[in-house]
């Protein structure tokens, strides 16, 4: 299957990496939950090419996870904010830096925790069923595959 075929596959992965399967694209959003806005800021952060930038951003833009705000006419300024989209993912990329503090750890500790703000407590993510509130595991999951009709 070539890469850009992923787009038309009834897996959800597949469709998902079609548009953020891509290093770069990941480390845009890490720094969108981290604070980033403006396009020097991500440039900054990641030390990125600004050709690279511009093209993710505008493919995170036509796929409704960031949406372009002006924040100053004269010169004109845009920032990237993220759309309910894109604070989708929000929990993706918490169970990728768990994943990566987990199993690949830095030999100077986690760079990354994640603190409930609500009882100042660090905490890992979890998921949780959406019907009875229990923790979910793995092996606890059966996956149904649904016939699509073409």
């Amino acid at each position: 299957m070539k890469w850009n075929e992923l787009r038309t596959e009834p897996c959800p992965i597949a469709r998902f990496l079609s548009v953020l399967g891509d290093r770069w694209t990941l480390l845009i959003l890490r720094e969108a939950f981290l604070g980033a806005r403006r396009f020097e800021a991500f440039r900054e952060r990641l030390d990125i090419s600004p050709t690279i930038l511009t093209r993710r951003l505008g493919s995170l833009c036509e796929h409704d996870i960031f949406e372009r705000m002006t924040y100053q006419e004269r010169p004109p300024r845009q920032e990237y904010r993220l759309t309910r989209k894109g604070v989708d993912l929000y929990g993706v990329l918490m169970s990728i830096t768990h994943w990566g503090n987990k199993h690949d750890p830095d030999d100077r500790g986690p760079s990354m925790r994640f603190k409930h703000t609500k009882c100042a407590h660090d905490f890992v993510p979890e998921i949780h069923c959406s019907e009875c509130g229990e923790a979910v595991p793995p092996l606890e999951v059966r996956v149904h595959r649904m016939e699509l009709r073409t």
